[in-house]
Protein backbone atom coordinates (compact mmCIF):
# COMPACT_ATOMS: atom_id res chain seq x y z
CA UNK A 1 0.00 0.00 0.00
CA UNK A 2 3.07 2.69 0.51
CA UNK A 3 4.60 1.90 -2.02
CA UNK A 4 1.20 2.43 -4.10
CA UNK A 5 1.01 5.86 -2.71
CA UNK A 6 4.47 6.88 -3.10
CA UNK A 7 3.49 5.79 -6.96
CA UNK A 8 0.89 8.39 -7.00
CA UNK A 9 2.23 11.02 -5.54
CA UNK A 10 5.28 10.41 -8.16
CA UNK A 11 2.75 10.75 -10.83
CA UNK A 12 1.17 13.46 -9.56
CA UNK A 13 4.58 15.38 -8.95
CA UNK A 14 5.75 15.00 -12.62
CA UNK A 15 2.35 15.68 -13.76
CA UNK A 16 2.86 19.39 -12.26
CA UNK A 17 6.40 19.92 -13.34
CA UNK A 18 5.48 19.49 -16.80
CA UNK A 19 2.50 22.10 -16.43
CA UNK A 20 4.79 25.06 -17.90
CA UNK A 21 5.27 26.79 -20.72
CA UNK A 22 4.15 30.06 -22.63
CA UNK A 23 1.62 31.99 -21.12
CA UNK A 24 -1.73 32.91 -22.74
CA UNK A 25 -3.74 35.79 -23.29
CA UNK A 26 -6.10 36.62 -20.32
CA UNK A 27 -8.67 39.87 -20.66
CA UNK A 28 -9.63 40.98 -17.81
CA UNK A 29 -11.08 44.78 -16.10
CA UNK A 30 -8.99 46.95 -14.56
CA UNK A 31 -10.91 47.38 -11.34
CA UNK A 32 -9.36 43.88 -9.47
CA UNK A 33 -10.98 43.41 -5.84
CA UNK A 34 -9.41 44.82 -2.65
CA UNK A 35 -8.97 42.24 -0.03
CA UNK A 36 -9.98 42.63 3.08
CA UNK A 37 -8.80 39.91 5.87
CA UNK A 38 -11.07 40.36 8.16
CA UNK A 39 -14.18 39.45 5.62
CA UNK A 40 -11.72 36.63 4.92
CA UNK A 41 -12.09 34.99 8.49
CA UNK A 42 -15.59 35.60 8.87
CA UNK A 43 -16.58 34.20 5.10
CA UNK A 44 -14.33 31.01 6.27
CA UNK A 45 -16.74 30.39 9.18
CA UNK A 46 -19.68 29.95 6.94
CA UNK A 47 -17.57 27.87 4.73
CA UNK A 48 -16.53 25.77 7.80
CA UNK A 49 -19.96 25.55 9.49
CA UNK A 50 -21.85 24.10 5.75
CA UNK A 51 -20.10 21.20 6.33
CA UNK A 52 -21.81 20.11 9.31
CA UNK A 53 -24.34 17.08 8.83
CA UNK A 54 -26.75 17.93 11.88
CA UNK A 55 -29.31 19.70 10.33
CA UNK A 56 -31.20 21.20 13.37
CA UNK A 57 -28.13 22.99 14.89
CA UNK A 58 -27.34 24.45 11.45
CA UNK A 59 -30.83 25.30 10.44
CA UNK A 60 -31.27 27.34 14.05
CA UNK A 61 -27.42 28.36 13.67
CA UNK A 62 -26.66 26.80 17.20
CA UNK A 63 -23.80 24.51 16.05
CA UNK A 64 -20.64 24.11 17.10
CA UNK A 65 -18.72 26.46 14.57
CA UNK A 66 -21.75 28.82 14.36
CA UNK A 67 -21.17 30.78 17.88
CA UNK A 68 -17.72 32.64 17.01
CA UNK A 69 -17.75 36.07 14.05
CA UNK A 70 -20.70 34.45 12.93
CA UNK A 71 -22.72 34.69 15.87
CA UNK A 72 -26.24 36.10 14.80
CA UNK A 73 -26.28 34.68 11.49
CA UNK A 74 -29.95 34.34 10.80
CA UNK A 75 -30.72 31.06 8.32
CA UNK A 76 -33.26 31.73 5.60
CA UNK A 77 -32.96 28.54 3.69
CA UNK A 78 -30.72 24.72 4.30
CA UNK A 79 -30.38 23.15 0.91
CA UNK A 80 -29.71 19.32 1.15
CA UNK A 81 -29.51 17.59 -2.64
CA UNK A 82 -29.07 13.83 -0.79
CA UNK A 83 -29.33 12.25 -4.45
CA UNK A 84 -25.89 14.13 -5.29
CA UNK A 85 -24.69 14.63 -1.72
CA UNK A 86 -25.33 18.61 -1.85
CA UNK A 87 -25.48 21.17 0.83
CA UNK A 88 -25.45 24.55 0.80
CA UNK A 89 -27.16 27.63 2.77
CA UNK A 90 -28.47 31.54 2.35
CA UNK A 91 -29.18 33.36 5.28
CA UNK A 92 -28.67 36.96 6.48
CA UNK A 93 -25.76 38.36 8.30
CA UNK A 94 -26.56 41.45 9.94
CA UNK A 95 -23.20 43.23 10.80
CA UNK A 96 -22.21 41.97 7.03
CA UNK A 97 -25.44 43.76 5.89
CA UNK A 98 -25.04 41.27 3.38
CA UNK A 99 -27.31 37.79 2.50
CA UNK A 100 -24.67 35.02 2.55
CA UNK A 101 -24.89 31.75 0.65
CA UNK A 102 -22.60 28.81 1.29
CA UNK A 103 -22.01 25.45 -0.44
CA UNK A 104 -20.70 22.51 0.85
CA UNK A 105 -17.28 21.02 -0.45
CA UNK A 106 -16.46 17.23 -0.88
CA UNK A 107 -18.24 14.91 1.11
CA UNK A 108 -19.02 11.45 -0.14
CA UNK A 109 -16.26 10.09 -0.91
CA UNK A 110 -12.53 10.59 0.55
CA UNK A 111 -10.56 13.56 -0.05
CA UNK A 112 -7.77 11.28 -1.38
CA UNK A 113 -9.79 10.57 -4.07
CA UNK A 114 -11.62 13.07 -5.11
CA UNK A 115 -8.30 14.84 -5.96
CA UNK A 116 -6.86 11.85 -7.74
CA UNK A 117 -9.79 12.31 -10.46
CA UNK A 118 -9.14 16.15 -10.61
CA UNK A 119 -6.16 14.98 -12.80
CA UNK A 120 -8.30 13.44 -15.05
CA UNK A 121 -10.93 15.99 -15.58
CA UNK A 122 -11.63 16.95 -19.04
CA UNK A 123 -13.03 20.71 -20.83
CA UNK A 124 -16.12 18.61 -21.81
CA UNK A 125 -18.96 21.75 -21.58
CA UNK A 126 -19.34 24.42 -23.32
CA UNK A 127 -20.77 27.24 -21.32
CA UNK A 128 -23.95 28.32 -22.23
CA UNK A 129 -23.96 31.86 -23.86
CA UNK A 130 -20.03 32.04 -23.55
CA UNK A 131 -17.94 31.91 -27.28
CA UNK A 132 -15.49 29.45 -26.83
CA UNK A 133 -15.66 28.97 -23.40
CA UNK A 134 -15.82 25.52 -21.81
CA UNK A 135 -15.81 23.99 -18.24
CA UNK A 136 -15.94 20.31 -16.74
CA UNK A 137 -19.81 19.23 -16.90
CA UNK A 138 -19.33 17.65 -13.06
CA UNK A 139 -18.52 21.13 -11.98
CA UNK A 140 -20.98 22.88 -13.79
CA UNK A 141 -23.82 19.94 -13.12
CA UNK A 142 -23.43 20.12 -9.46
CA UNK A 143 -24.75 23.48 -9.17
CA UNK A 144 -26.92 23.68 -12.46
CA UNK A 145 -28.54 20.37 -12.63
CA UNK A 146 -29.57 19.59 -8.80
CA UNK A 147 -32.05 20.57 -6.75
CA UNK A 148 -29.65 23.21 -5.23
CA UNK A 149 -29.81 25.89 -7.72
CA UNK A 150 -33.61 26.22 -7.47
CA UNK A 151 -33.14 26.01 -3.91
CA UNK A 152 -30.39 28.94 -3.42
CA UNK A 153 -32.35 30.86 -5.99
CA UNK A 154 -35.97 30.35 -4.00
CA UNK A 155 -34.02 31.78 -1.17
CA UNK A 156 -32.20 34.69 -2.33
CA UNK A 157 -35.52 36.11 -3.92
CA UNK A 158 -36.75 35.43 -0.18
CA UNK A 159 -34.29 36.97 1.08
CA UNK A 160 -34.15 40.35 -1.07
CA UNK A 161 -38.12 40.62 -0.29
CA UNK A 162 -37.62 40.87 3.53
CA UNK A 163 -34.04 43.30 3.28
CA UNK A 164 -33.92 44.87 -0.10
CA UNK A 165 -31.17 45.07 -2.51
CA UNK A 166 -28.63 44.44 -0.20
CA UNK A 167 -24.94 43.14 -0.94
CA UNK A 168 -24.80 39.00 -1.87
CA UNK A 169 -21.66 37.11 -0.39
CA UNK A 170 -21.08 33.70 -1.76
CA UNK A 171 -18.33 31.28 -0.32
CA UNK A 172 -17.36 27.65 -0.26
CA UNK A 173 -14.60 25.78 -0.10
CA UNK A 174 -13.10 23.40 -2.30
CA UNK A 175 -15.87 21.93 -4.69
CA UNK A 176 -17.89 24.18 -2.57
CA UNK A 177 -15.97 26.77 -4.19
CA UNK A 178 -16.63 25.67 -7.43
CA UNK A 179 -20.74 26.14 -7.46
CA UNK A 180 -20.11 29.38 -5.58
CA UNK A 181 -18.50 30.85 -8.43
CA UNK A 182 -21.08 28.85 -10.58
CA UNK A 183 -23.99 30.61 -8.08
CA UNK A 184 -22.58 34.38 -8.95
CA UNK A 185 -22.86 33.77 -12.70
CA UNK A 186 -25.92 32.60 -11.92
CA UNK A 187 -27.13 35.60 -10.12
CA UNK A 188 -24.91 37.75 -12.33
CA UNK A 189 -26.17 36.83 -15.93
CA UNK A 190 -29.29 35.29 -15.61
CA UNK A 191 -30.91 37.08 -12.48
CA UNK A 192 -29.02 40.46 -13.34
CA UNK A 193 -27.95 41.18 -10.08
CA UNK A 194 -25.13 43.36 -9.72
CA UNK A 195 -23.71 43.35 -6.17
CA UNK A 196 -22.53 39.74 -5.89
CA UNK A 197 -19.08 39.17 -3.88
CA UNK A 198 -17.41 35.76 -4.04
CA UNK A 199 -14.41 34.11 -1.67
CA UNK A 200 -13.85 31.01 -2.32
CA UNK A 201 -11.37 28.83 0.05
CA UNK A 202 -8.95 25.89 -1.69
CA UNK A 203 -11.13 26.35 -5.02
CA UNK A 204 -10.32 23.63 -8.11
CA UNK A 205 -9.79 25.10 -11.73
CA UNK A 206 -13.23 24.83 -13.35
CA UNK A 207 -12.89 26.50 -16.63
CA UNK A 208 -10.44 27.30 -19.75
CA UNK A 209 -8.92 30.39 -20.50
CA UNK A 210 -11.91 32.29 -22.34
CA UNK A 211 -13.97 30.91 -19.03
CA UNK A 212 -11.54 32.81 -16.82
CA UNK A 213 -11.94 36.13 -18.85
CA UNK A 214 -16.12 35.96 -19.15
CA UNK A 215 -15.83 35.10 -15.81
CA UNK A 216 -13.88 38.02 -14.37
CA UNK A 217 -15.51 40.45 -16.39
CA UNK A 218 -18.78 39.16 -15.65
CA UNK A 219 -18.20 38.41 -11.68
CA UNK A 220 -15.21 40.89 -10.92
CA UNK A 221 -15.45 41.27 -7.01
CA UNK A 222 -13.93 37.77 -6.71
CA UNK A 223 -11.47 36.64 -4.29
CA UNK A 224 -10.05 33.05 -4.34
CA UNK A 225 -7.97 32.31 -1.40
CA UNK A 226 -4.92 29.39 -1.79
CA UNK A 227 -3.42 27.98 1.45
CA UNK A 228 0.08 27.59 1.27
CA UNK A 229 1.28 23.55 -0.74
CA UNK A 230 -2.70 23.21 -0.26
CA UNK A 231 -2.82 20.61 -3.64
CA UNK A 232 -6.69 21.10 -4.67
CA UNK A 233 -5.96 25.02 -6.45
CA UNK A 234 -3.10 23.56 -8.40
CA UNK A 235 -6.17 21.09 -10.03
CA UNK A 236 -7.30 20.28 -12.48
CA UNK A 237 -3.48 20.81 -13.74
CA UNK A 238 -2.78 24.04 -15.81
CA UNK A 239 -0.66 23.19 -19.04
CA UNK A 240 0.17 27.05 -20.73
CA UNK A 241 1.05 25.47 -24.37
CA UNK A 242 -2.28 23.93 -24.79
CA UNK A 243 -4.27 26.79 -26.04
CA UNK A 244 -8.15 26.43 -24.97
CA UNK A 245 -7.56 23.43 -23.97
CA UNK A 246 -6.12 24.12 -20.25
CA UNK A 247 -7.47 24.85 -17.47
CA UNK A 248 -7.29 28.13 -15.93
CA UNK A 249 -7.97 30.21 -12.57
CA UNK A 250 -9.59 33.48 -12.61
CA UNK A 251 -7.79 36.31 -10.63
CA UNK A 252 -7.41 37.30 -8.36
CA UNK A 253 -5.62 35.20 -5.53
CA UNK A 254 -4.25 35.31 -2.73
CA UNK A 255 -2.18 32.98 -1.43
CA UNK A 256 -1.47 32.11 2.20
CA UNK A 257 2.33 31.20 3.53
CA UNK A 258 4.68 30.99 6.07
CA UNK A 259 7.68 32.83 5.37
CA UNK A 260 10.87 32.89 7.40
CA UNK A 261 13.12 30.57 8.86
CA UNK A 262 13.68 28.73 12.61
CA UNK A 263 12.10 30.08 14.76
CA UNK A 264 11.09 33.56 13.11
CA UNK A 265 8.27 32.41 11.05
CA UNK A 266 5.18 34.82 10.24
CA UNK A 267 2.45 34.29 8.49
CA UNK A 268 2.06 36.09 4.90
CA UNK A 269 -1.12 36.82 3.09
CA UNK A 270 0.15 37.75 0.02
CA UNK A 271 -2.40 39.73 -3.10
CA UNK A 272 -1.80 38.42 -6.04
CA UNK A 273 -1.44 40.08 -9.67
CA UNK A 274 -4.63 40.31 -12.37
CA UNK A 275 -3.80 37.12 -14.19
CA UNK A 276 -5.42 34.21 -12.42
CA UNK A 277 -2.13 32.16 -12.51
CA UNK A 278 0.34 34.43 -11.09
CA UNK A 279 3.65 32.76 -11.42
CA UNK A 280 4.56 34.24 -7.98
CA UNK A 281 2.21 32.69 -5.78
CA UNK A 282 0.62 29.04 -5.19
CA UNK A 283 2.19 28.24 -8.59
CA UNK A 284 5.51 28.58 -7.31
CA UNK A 285 5.35 26.05 -4.71
CA UNK A 286 4.18 21.88 -5.60
CA UNK A 287 1.34 21.59 -4.40
CA UNK A 288 1.56 18.38 -2.72
CA UNK A 289 -0.58 18.89 0.67
CA UNK A 290 -3.96 17.17 1.59
CA UNK A 291 -3.62 19.45 5.25
CA UNK A 292 -2.95 22.72 3.62
CA UNK A 293 -6.49 22.08 1.85
CA UNK A 294 -8.29 21.33 5.29
CA UNK A 295 -7.42 24.36 7.29
CA UNK A 296 -7.91 28.15 6.24
CA UNK A 297 -6.83 31.06 9.16
CA UNK A 298 -6.76 28.02 11.35
CA UNK A 299 -10.23 26.86 10.86
CA UNK A 300 -10.86 23.22 10.36
CA UNK A 301 -12.44 22.90 6.59
CA UNK A 302 -14.48 19.59 5.97
CA UNK A 303 -16.70 17.37 7.51
CA UNK A 304 -16.20 16.16 11.28
CA UNK A 305 -17.44 12.22 9.85
CA UNK A 306 -15.33 12.18 6.51
CA UNK A 307 -16.13 9.63 3.70
CA UNK A 308 -20.40 10.37 4.25
CA UNK A 309 -23.37 11.42 3.17
CA UNK A 310 -25.07 11.07 6.82
CA UNK A 311 -27.31 13.87 8.09
CA UNK A 312 -28.79 14.10 11.41
CA UNK A 313 -32.40 15.97 12.12
CA UNK A 314 -34.66 16.66 14.64
CA UNK A 315 -38.05 15.20 13.49
CA UNK A 316 -40.05 18.32 14.61
CA UNK A 317 -37.50 20.19 11.94
CA UNK A 318 -39.91 18.53 9.14
CA UNK A 319 -42.80 20.65 9.81
CA UNK A 320 -40.19 22.82 8.17
CA UNK A 321 -39.71 21.71 5.30
CA UNK A 322 -40.31 20.32 1.41
CA UNK A 323 -39.19 17.23 -0.11
CA UNK A 324 -39.36 15.66 -3.19
CA UNK A 325 -39.21 12.19 -4.89
CA UNK A 326 -35.56 11.56 -4.71
CA UNK A 327 -35.73 12.20 -1.04
CA UNK A 328 -33.65 15.80 -1.67
CA UNK A 329 -35.60 18.64 0.69
CA UNK A 330 -35.14 22.59 1.85
CA UNK A 331 -35.13 23.89 5.61
CA UNK A 332 -36.53 26.95 5.52
CA UNK A 333 -37.67 29.89 8.18
CA UNK A 334 -38.74 33.25 8.06
CA UNK A 335 -36.39 35.14 10.28
CA UNK A 336 -38.85 37.76 10.79
CA UNK A 337 -41.07 35.61 12.17
CA UNK A 338 -38.04 33.57 14.04
CA UNK A 339 -40.54 30.11 12.89
CA UNK A 340 -37.86 27.55 13.69
CA UNK A 341 -36.85 27.80 17.44
CA UNK A 342 -35.75 24.24 18.60
CA UNK A 343 -33.84 22.94 21.52
CA UNK A 344 -31.18 20.79 19.81
CA UNK A 345 -30.57 18.95 23.39
CA UNK A 346 -33.96 17.72 22.93
CA UNK A 347 -34.90 14.33 23.97
CA UNK A 348 -36.46 13.55 21.21
CA UNK A 349 -35.19 11.15 18.36
CA UNK A 350 -33.21 12.13 15.49
CA UNK A 351 -33.75 11.17 12.06
CA UNK A 352 -30.54 9.55 10.38
CA UNK A 353 -30.41 9.76 6.32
Amino acid sequence: MEQKNCLRVAILISLFAISCGRELKFIHKDNLPVYNHTLATILVEYASAVYLSDLTELITWTCSRCDDLTEGFEMIELVVDVEHCLQGFVGIAKDLNAIVIAFRGTQGNSIMNWIEDLYWKQLDLDYPGMPDAMVHHGFYCAYHETTVRSGILHAVKQAKKLYGDINIMITGHSMGGAMAAFCALDLAVNQKIQNVQVMTFGQPRIGNTAFASYYSQLVPNTIRVTNDHDIVPHLPPYYPYLTQKTYRHFPREVWLYDDGFGTLVYPVEKVCDDSGEDPTCSRSVVGNSISDHLAYYGIELGSMVPGTCRIVMDPRVADYSTQDLAGNFVLYRDPSASVVKLKTESSLPSNFI
